[in-house]
C-alpha cells in the first residue's frame, strides 16, 4: 500500500460524540492484533492471520504512518480507520493513472451495530477532506459484506462498479467531498463539517 503523501501528521485527536480518532500507540499493539486475528473481522478479508505469527510480526507501535488512525471509545482501541493509496495493480479505479485514496475500516466484533464505524469513518472522511480538499476517496468491500456496503451508503459513497478480486464479488464506490463549511474548533480537537 502506497502511503497518502504529504499531509501534516500526527493531527490532533479527533472527536466525535462518542469516540477519538488519534495516532496509534504501543497500548494499541494487542487490539491490532486482536483485529487482524479475529474470525469474525476477517471474514470477509481473506481470513484471520495466525496469532502467534501477529504477536511475532506487529511492530511494538502498529500502523506508524499517516492516514491511520486508531479508533477509541472510553478510553480503549475498538478499531482503526485508514485512507492509503489503492494500489495500481488491483482492479477497481477512477483515474487513469490510479492511486486513488482509499478508506478502510476494521471494529471489533463486540461493538459492531452501534454506528460506530460510520461515526469513525464519517470523521476520518472530514479530516480527509481538510488535508486534500476535493480529492475524492473510494472504498472496496466484498458484496457478501452486508454491513459494510450499508456503512459506504451512509457515508455518501456511491456505487462505481463491481469486479471479482479474492475470488469473490466486490463493491467499489466514490466518494466526493461537497464544499466544507470551517467549524470552529475547540483546543484540542480539529472539526470540519460537510455542508
Amino acid at each position: 500500500m502506497a502511503h497518502l503523501g504529504s499531509v501534516r501528521w500526527p493531527p490532533r485527536p479527533i472527536r466525535t460524540e462518542r469516540l477519538v480518532l488519534r495516532k496509534s500507540e504501543a497500548r494499541d499493539r494487542t487490539a491490532i492484533i486482536d483485529l487482524f486475528g479475529s474470525p469474525e473481522v476477517c471474514t470477509h478479508l481473506g481470513g484471520p492471520q495466525p496469532r502467534d505469527a501477529l504477536e511475532l510480526a506487529a511492530p511494538e507501535i502498529p500502523g506508524r504512518r499517516p492516514g491511520y488512525f486508531v479508533v477509541e471509545r472510553d478510553g480503549t482501541a475498538i478499531g482503526i480507520v485508514t485512507f492509503d493509496r489503492r494500489d495500481t495493480e488491483r482492479p477497481g479505479h477512477i483515474h487513469p493513472d490510479c492511486g486513488e485514496a482509499e478508506l478502510g475500516y476494521m471494529f471489533l466484533p463486540h461493538v459492531w451495530g452501534f454506528g460506530y464505524a460510520t461515526e469513525a469513518c464519517a470523521a476520518g472522511l472530514r479530516w480527509f477532506a481538510s488535508v486534500r480538499p476535493g480529492e475524492p476517496v473510494v472504498l472496496c468491500t466484498q458484496i457478501a459484506n452486508d454491513a459494510s456496503v450499508r456503512v459506504a451508503a451512509k457515508l455518501g459513497f456511491t456505487e462505481a462498479e463491481r469486479f471479482e478480486e479474492f475470488g469473490a464479488e466486490q463493491w467499489f464506490g466514490v466518494w466526493s467531498p461537497r464544499e466544507l463549511v470551517v467549524v470552529a474548533a475547540l483546543p484540542d480537537h480539529e472539526s470540519l463539517a460537510v455542508e
